[in-house]
């Protein structure tokens, strides 16, 4: 079983930027594609971003495209997001989530396997 636990998340200013951290225990990650994913008030949880099991691809959501980086440490067993020019629309609690043996591209809320408890990210001025 793998637990996963959110870190770093907070309030910011538009422009701004955070980084994420999302700690992983119970079983190494070497093995899991790893996804970032946001649900804002009222909303769907959406996909925000991915990398491959072996760490070689990623990809991301239209809207964070340019500004957000998706990065994993399979040696320390976490996985991060770089999230710079913060926007108010970007205000959601993100999630991250993991994937036996994922592909980058081919992970979506109702196809990972194991899922943190979230970290709010609120960007207002």
């Amino acid at each position: 079983q793998v637990q996963l636990v959110e870190s770093w998340g907070g309030l910011v200013k538009p422009g701004g930027s955070l980084r994420l951290s999302c700690a992983a225990s119970g079983r190494t990650l070497s093995n899991y594609g790893m996804g970032w994913f946001r649900q804002a008030p009222g909303k769907e949880r959406d996909f925000v971003a991915d990398v491959s099991w072996s760490g070689g691809s990623t990809y991301y959501a239209d809207s964070v495209k340019g500004r957000f980086t998706i990065s994993r440490d399979n040696a320390n067993n976490t996985l991060s997001l770089q999230m710079n020019s913060l926007r108010p629309e970007d205000t959601a609690v993100y999630y991250c989530a993991a994937k036996a043996w994922g592909t980058a591209q081919a992970m979506d809320v109702m196809s990972m396997n194991h899922w943190g408890t979230g970290t709010l990210v609120t960007v207002s001025s």
